[in-house]
Order: C-alpha cells, then sequence, then structure tokens
C-alpha cells in the first residue's frame, strides 16, 4: 500500500444507464492489472455487477468498491474506485457513494449525450462538492458526436466543460484520441483488440485548425483560472511549460471551475489508458480535499479532522451489505486516525460502543482481509450490529458526528404477503436486512388489510428486492398492485384554537394554544414552526413539545391518513396553569390541533409526478404523444438526437404503472424509455375522487 495520500485517488463513476460505466471500469481493471481477462456487460462476466440479478439484466444495481494502481510520471497511484448504477430506481447507490468520494468521472454516451439520469447524477456531485471530469464514450456508435456531447455539458448541466483531447475520427472511423494541449494523435491499432499498445502518430492536416482552436479556449481557460499563470501568459506565452498548464489545470478542476472532456470506446479499449492518467493527473487526493468538519456531540462544537493517521479516528459508514458468509458488511470510508481489527469504536448516533471483528478490502463481492485502514482509505468492516447507513465511527473520547446523508422518500408502494404461514418470520428477517441496506426501502404494516407494505424509488427497484427475497433469503411472496405514494396538504391559511383539559391518574392536566396553520412553499418538505415570542409566556422544553406533536400528527393526513407534505405553522398564543401544565400535556394540544383544525384548511391529495424522456424513431411521434396525453402528461417538448425524436414530459406516476411494456408494442420495441421523480402536485379534484372511493 502507497501510504502517501498525494498519490491516493477515492473516485466514482457515475452516468445515465447504458452510457457504458461498467464497460469502461472493466477496462480500468485490466489496463491497471487487477483483471487478466476483460470481463463485459453484455456476457455476464462484469466483475463489478456481481449480482446474479446484474448479470442476468446487463445493468449495475448496487454501487461495487475495488481498488487498482496505475503508473502516471513514474509514480504509483493507488485508484479506490466506486462503480455506481445509472438506473434512478437506485439512485441512493449514487447519493453515498458520492458523499464519501473526492473526485468523479462523469460517462456521456456520444450519441445520446447528456441524459436525464446525467443531470440527476450531476446535481448530486454538485451537492457535495466533487471535483470531475468527463469521459464521452461509445464514440464507435452510429451518430457519435464529441463536440455536441461537450456543448450539452455546457448549456444543460452549466459547467464549463472544455475538450481535453478530440477524437480522431467517429463511429466506425474512429481510431484514437488527439490530445490538444501536447498536440498528439494516439492511435490504437486495428488488430490490437486488447487496446494495451497504442501508437503516437501525427496530426492529419483535416484536424490540425480543429485542435489549434479548441487548445485555444483550454490555454485560455487555464490561465484564466490562476492569476500567476496569466500574468506569465501576457509577459510571454512561449516561457510557460506543458508542466504548468497541467499543474494549473489540476487547480482548476480542484476549484471546479473547469471540467476537461476526453473521449474514447471503452468496448473498443480505446481511451481507457489517457482516462486513468486524467484520474491521476486532475482527480483530488484526500489531501487536496483537506479536513473534514463535523459537531462534537458533547457541547455541539464543529470540529475539523485532517486526513491524517496521527489525528483521533472519524470514519462515516456509507453502505450497509448482507453477505451471506460474514453477516453485515460495513462499507466505511476513513477520513482520520487509523482503524484496526480488533478495536472498539464509538457510534454517536446510539451513544453505544462497537467491535469492529475484521476489516477487509473490497474487490467487488470479494474479500481480502486486512490489519488496519488508514485515514483516506476505503474499506469494509466485521462485527457492528446496530449501525446504519450514514453512522459516524470515532473515538469516544474524541467524539465527532460527521455531515449524514439525505435520502429520497419513496414514490411508490406495492402490499405483499408470504406463500405460507412457516414463512411469515423469515419474511420478516428479510425485509429487516434489505431496508437496513437500503435507505429508500421502506416497510410497513398496512393497519387496514393486516398486509405488510414495501415501498421504493419504481417498479423495478421493488422488483429486484422481490427476486432478492425469493433468490437470497428463500422467501416466495404474494404480491399485490402497485400503490401510488400520495401525500396531503392544506391549501389554504386557517387560525385555530385548542385546548387539552383532562384529569389523569387524580391530577388535572391542562394546555390551550393559538395556531395559525398554512400551505408551505412547494420546493419545502417538512415542518416550518415558528412561535411568536413576545405573545407566549411558555418553557423553551413546551413550546419543543408543541413543535413534536406536530411533527407526529403529521404523519397521518385528514382526508386518507397520507403524510401531510409540508406545513407551517405559527403559534401566537399559548396558555398554561403553573400547576397542571407539563411538556406532555402541551404535545397533545398540538397533535389534537392539527388534528381538529386542518379539516378547516381544504385538504388535498398530492401525487408524484415523473420526468419522463423517450427516445423514438419520428414515424411513432403521433402514437408516443396520444398515448401520453391519455395519460395526463405535460408535453414539455420535443428535439432530434442523432436521427431520432425526443419527447420530454412530465407524467403522473399513477398513471405510468406498465409503460414500458406499452411504448414497446406501440413502437415495435423501437422506442426507449426513462423515467425520474420530479415533484409531488396537487390531484385534479374528479381522479381525487376516483382515489378516495377506489381505496
Amino acid at each position: 500500500m502507497n501510504n502517501d495520500l498525494n498519490f491516493t485517488r477515492n473516485i466514482g463513476i457515475m452516468a445515465h444507464i447504458d452510457a457504458g460505466k461498467t464497460t469502461t471500469t472493466e477496462r480500468i481493471l485490466y489496463y491497471t492489472g487487477i483483471n487478466y481477462k476483460i470481463g463485459e456487460v453484455d456476457e455476464g462476466t462484469a466483475t463489478m455487477d456481481w449480482m446474479v440479478q446484474e448479470q442476468e439484466r446487463g445493468i449495475t444495481i448496487t454501487s461495487a468498491v475495488t481498488t487498482t494502481f496505475w503508473k502516471y510520471k513514474n509514480q504509483d497511484y493507488r485508484i479506490n474506485i466506486i462503480d455506481t448504477p445509472g438506473h434512478v430506481d437506485f439512485t441512493v447507490e449514487v447519493e453515498r457513494s458520492l458523499r464519501v468520494l473526492d473526485g468523479a468521472i462523469a460517462v456521456f454516451c456520444a450519441v445520446g449525450g447528456v441524459e436525464p439520469q446525467s443531470e440527476t447524477v450531476w446535481r448530486q456531485a454538485d451537492k457535495y462538492n466533487v471535483p470531475r471530469i468527463a469521459f464521452v464514450n461509445k464514440m464507435d456508435r452510429p451518430g457519435a458526436d464529441f463536440f455536441r456531447v461537450v456543448h450539452e455539458i455546457r448549456s444543460k448541466l452549466k459547467a464549463n466543460a472544455l475538450a481535453w483531447q478530440i477524437p480522431f475520427g467517429s463511429e466506425n472511423q474512429f481510431k484514437g484520441v488527439i490530445n490538444i494541449l501536447e498536440r498528439k494523435a494516439i492511435v490504437w491499432p486495428v488488430e490490437n483488440n486488447l487496446g494495451i499498445d497504442y501508437q503516437y502518430t501525427a496530426i492529419p492536416d483535416d484536424l490540425k485548425e480543429t485542435v489549434e482552436e479548441h487548445r485555444e479556449k483550454l490555454i485560455e481557460a487555464i490561465v484564466e483560472s490562476d492569476d500567476k499563470l496569466l500574468e506569465k501568459f501576457f509577459e510571454n506565452r512561449e516561457t510557460i511549460t506543458i508542466d504548468e498548464f497541467l499543474d494549473a489545470a489540476r487547480r482548476a478542476v480542484l476549484k471546479m471551475k473547469i471540467i476537461p472532456v476526453l473521449c474514447g470506446a471503452a468496448f473498443r479499449n480505446k481511451g481507457v489508458q489517457m482516462l486513468l492518467d486524467a484520474i491521476a493527473a486532475f482527480l483530488p487526493s484526500p489531501l487536496d480535499i483537506g479536513p473534514v468538519s463535523g459537531i462534537n456531540p458533547q457541547n455541539n462544537k464543529t470540529v475539523s479532522r485532517y486526513p491524517n493517521s496521527e489525528e483521533p479516528l472519524a470514519a462515516l459508514a456509507f453502505k450497509i451489505a448482507t453477505d451471506s458468509f460474514t453477516g453485515k458488511l460495513t462499507y466505511i470510508r476513513v477520513y482520520s486516525g487509523i482503524l484496526k481489527t480488533g478495536n472498539v469504536i464509538y457510534n454517536p448516533r446510539i451513544k453505544k460502543r462497537e467491535r469492529i471483528t475484521r476489516l477487509y478490502h473490497m474487490h467487488a463481492n470479494k474479500q481480502n482481509s486486512i490489519e488496519f485502514s488508514e485515514a483516506g482509505d476505503i474499506c469494509a468492516a466485521v462485527g457492528l450490529k446496530d449501525i446504519k447507513t450514514g453512522d459516524t465511527l470515532c473515538n469516544e473520547k474524541f467524539a465527532v458526528s460527521l455531515e449524514s446523508m439525505t435520502f429520497p422518500d419513496p414514490v411508490i408502494g406495492i402490499a405483499i404477503e408470504p406463500l405460507t404461514q412457516a414463512d411469515i418470520e423469515k419474511l420478516n428477517i428479510a425485509l429487516n436486512k434489505l431496508s437496513e441496506e437500503d435507505p429508500t426501502f421502506i416497510v410497513k404494516p398496512d393497519e387496514n388489510s393486516c398486509q405488510t407494505v414495501i415501498s421504493g424509488m419504481g417498479e423495478l427497484h421493488l422488483e429486484i428486492l422481490i427476486d432478492r427475497l425469493k433468490r437470497e433469503f428463500k422467501v416466495e411472496c404474494n404480491k399485490g398492485k402497485p400503490q401510488v405514494a400520495y401525500k396531503e396538504t392544506i391549501t389554504k391559511e386557517i387560525m385555530h384554537e385548542e385546548t387539552f383539559e383532562k384529569q389523569v391518574a387524580g391530577k388535572n392536566k391542562f394546555a390551550r394554544i393559538k395556531v395559525i396553520l398554512s400551505p408551505c412553499d412547494k420546493n419545502f418538505k417538512g415542518l416550518q414552526f415558528l412561535a411568536k415570542r413576545e405573545n407566549i409566556v411558555l418553557p423553551a422544553e413546551y413550546i419543543k413539545a408543541v413543535e413534536k406533536g406536530f411533527e407526529e400528527a403529521m404523519v397521518n393526513g385528514p382526508i386518507m391518513g397520507y403524510p401531510l407534505n409540508n406545513l407551517n405553522v405559527l403559534m401566537v398564543e399559548a396558555e398554561m396553569h403553573k400547576e397542571e401544565s407539563d411538556a406532555l400535556s402541551f404535545e397533545i394540544v398540538a397533535r389534537m390541533a392539527l388534528k381538529n383544525g386542518i379539516r378547516k384548511g381544504n385538504p388535498r391529495l398530492m401525487e408524484p409526478v415523473m420526468k419522463l424522456e423517450v427516445v423514438s424513431p419520428e414515424e411513432y411521434m403521433g402514437d408516443i404523444i396520444a398515448d401520453l396525453n391519455r395519460r395526463r402528461a405535460l408535453i414539455q417538448g420535443t428535439e432530434s438526437r442523432s436521427g431520432a425524436r425526443i419527447i420530454k414530459a412530465l407524467v403522473p406516476l399513477s398513471e405510468q404503472f406498465g409503460y414500458v411494456t406499452n411504448l414497446r408494442t406501440i413502437t415495435s420495441g423501437r422506442a426507449t424509455s426513462t423515467m425520474e421523480f420530479s415533484h409531488y402536485e396537487e390531484v385534479p379534484e374528479q381522479i381525487e375522487k376516483k382515489i378516495i372511493n377506489y381505496i
């Protein structure tokens, strides 16, 4: 292990579905010598797609971690790679991976360009300030257009994307890439199928003008990001060396001022070695990222932990997996200190100590046992029983609680029940394990039907989980029809006064509040609580109890018992009796106020609305749009791309069940669609009545 953190890279590979993330990762593993044979997604032999369901469907479902090494400028670099899914149903895997990574590679299809999930993962990377480089893959495909993809990254993702390479040929004439800064053409001979050997050659005359044009744009962007280099550039640009440009470009990438764009065809084994060089050259080491901040749970003060093995331990559990041999496997990013086998670590969330029995470096689903893991590393641990995704692991004497992760709410649910009475216990155990692994998978009993309802991010998500119940846990289930995860909201402002007066165990209890209930801004989720302190003379704990009461009461809305999406509560008056009031009384009165007052606020059902993108040949456009109109879709626009037509629309999730099958029928299997959650919207009144009567 290379102990110098300057030469460590913790990176993720992220993209829209089918852009070629896993294929790119497989080539990286081959060229770095980790795999002796290239794994193929289509053949079900990809190392990183180790799950049976992944191999059968040719998609990535769970993020997989591996470690490899690459020599760049005579220095060995250690690269920890997380290959993430592209399908929107498994967006949690991308979210938690980006939370612990230092850098990322965004892979784009040279034909598809910036697609819906490309935008989603880009926003997730922005959220965690992850520096990144872009790789335009599939340059060998008909319709490949490198410069259009670069333009889309700039226009759709609002990123300063700059061509670092340009393609040498395209489609079936794609031969290699041209490094425009160094003015070098790199070609992979046709007879060399594995892409190990490549040659440097002269830039063809017909590309020289294009190379110079993009070289000027690249140099201008690099020098503009560095004041010293800019000064030198104006004095005499000829004195600036390639290494100086590279150093300045690296600093600009780390500050997220520029996004270098490379290209290749991973399936044809072209361009991956240059991508590995770019990972070493541009993406940050743990030292570049600097200290991580957290809260000391004992005094609520902010503390920092530097990426140093001498510092106290600070690590984040970012993923939990169930392994048939080792049991619960916890994936951990170590930010500071050393994690050792046999260590007793402290979890500030549950205020408990736990012992680590074993540590591993992971290679997809294979485990390589290690004795310790140092700052800047990613490992997996066995022995942690009460841990959850997002928990901090630290030294009890130097406790710290790192920023956790936020996950989207499920949008779809189905009722399931075991086939036999004997399977009830097995099903409960299996569901608990799966919900521990996946924070977007929610399990709850339905009190009305006495069934278990499982909720997730989409039909595919739940289909995979039910398949896992059958294969991994040997539990067969009956499943009901998909159910939409509706929410409720109020649509007008109301004032309500509530009094709680009761005798409990011979003692009088009293609490009175007057509140204004109103809807929040559409983008706000949850409870917005405010108390007019000038009118209210209540202890702080009583005010906190009122807030807690409203929070708990929001779980059940007035129409059908769905959770309230958001609520604004302004407490304008409150009354207490010194001997008869307590925190519990105010918590109860808050619950009563919401239950009794909310019906006056004209409550409405809200439904999840999905962002849909359909790619289809021109001749099916009319049929597709007519079908979408029947599904209450709002067509946002159409555009042409590489000989196909793109239809963008917003569609209620309730109208989209079985859409993929229907689309195949309409277009004879020639159209594809992608869908991701957009927002919640009020259900039209006529539809709302039907839902209430039906359910």
